[in-house]
């Protein structure tokens, strides 16, 4: 097994190793290791099962079913994922609207298309750590409101419904403990206890923060990649330059816990 770093910020590509084969203990240890450090691994060339996919899930904590959106038959807890929705397209971390936002996810990549379709990662430890000591003060006081929406049983159906959850800005990470920022385009609203429009230029400089290009690392997909990613300490992004039909990849989201800062 060889892991090798790809670029200053983050992101590792892990190869030599068949996880379909199964993992000791001692390996596995290894590569939680990895993750930790490089935020982001990507496994080559997994020729796995959708049972194995959730096997090897299991391992890094309790598999999150999605209530309304529906998992691959016979397989509860994988999502297909087709071509780039507009809300993948800008940075974000996942639905930080909940009280509870997802610890990571495993993406398998079935299908892919001859070009288009990258994922961006970018590391939000460096975001955090280069701003100045004195906003670095300013932003561990405050906490800030994530808005989404979630479907809900109602007479008419499943109906969408606004959900907020209020988040410290700089988050600390739950195993490591390291600070990182934790605002992103897709969910931030405003700062608790500030209108919307008071908010706006701090967060815009954040947003801007959060994806400079020293901070990223860019995944170009290939068949058999089985990507991991930590939602905990990384922003990411899909590239939307991929035609249509061409792009399935296989989700498994882990359970998180309540931000602390």
């Amino acid at each position: 097994m060889r892991i090798e770093r790809q670029a200053g910020a983050l992101g590792a590509y892990v190869t030599g190793i068949d996880l379909a084969g199964g993992l000791d203990e001692a390996s596995f240890e290894q590569l939680h290791a990895a993750f930790l450090e490089h935020h982001v691994i990507c496994f080559r060339d997994q020729q796995m099962t959708s049972g194995q996919q959730l096997d090897f899930a299991a391992r890094w904590g309790k598999i999150f079913v999605h209530p309304y959106v529906p998992s691959i038959e016979g397989h509860p807890g994988i999502m297909e994922v087709y071509d780039p929705h507009p809300i993948t397209t800008t940075w974000h971390q996942d639905t930080t609207h909940s009280k509870t936002p997802p610890r990571m996810s495993l993406l398998l990549a079935r299908r892919v298309p001859p070009y288009g379709g990258d994922t961006m990662f970018a590391n939000q430890h460096l975001a955090f750590d280069e701003l100045s000591p004195a906003l670095q003060r300013v932003l561990e006081g405050l906490r800030a409101v994530h808005v989404g929406t979630e479907m809900a049983r109602s007479e008419k159906g499943m109906t969408p419904q606004e959900v907020t959850a209020v988040h410290p800005v700089v988050r600390r990470h739950p195993e490591t403990g390291r600070k990182g920022l934790f605002v992103n385009g897709d969910y931030t609203r405003r700062f608790e206890g500030m209108t919307e429009e008071e908010s706006r230029p701090l967060l815009d400089l954040l947003f801007a923060r959060a994806s400079r290009p020293a901070y990223t690392w860019r995944h170009h997909w290939r068949v058999g990649d089985l990507l991991l990613w930590d939602n905990a300490s990384v922003q990411h992004a899909v590239v939307p330059d991929v035609a249509k039909g061409q792009r399935s990849l296989h989700r498994v989201t882990i359970e998180g816990d309540v931000p602390l800062g």
